[in-house]
């Protein structure tokens, strides 16, 4: 467990301190990323976004596991 947790707290410095040039990447705007922009409403739904999330953390944990 403290392996764990040392490991998620190094991961969101390092995401804290990378964050300026984190933005810029196009994560959140991907083709398959769902936008509905209506007067007074907006939704926004990331679908290919999550996926390659899921995918990237998966793969890390599955590195870590071996």
């Amino acid at each position: 467990m403290q392996k764990t947790l040392i490991i998620l707290g190094v991961i969101l410095l390092l995401g804290g301190l990378l964050w300026p040039w984190l933005g810029k990447l196009p994560f959140g705007r991907l083709p398959g990323d769902i936008v509905i922009d209506k007067p007074g409403f907006k939704l926004f739904f990331p679908i290919t976004s999550m996926l390659l999330v899921s995918g990237l953390i998966s793969l890390i944990l599955w590195f870590l596991r071996k």
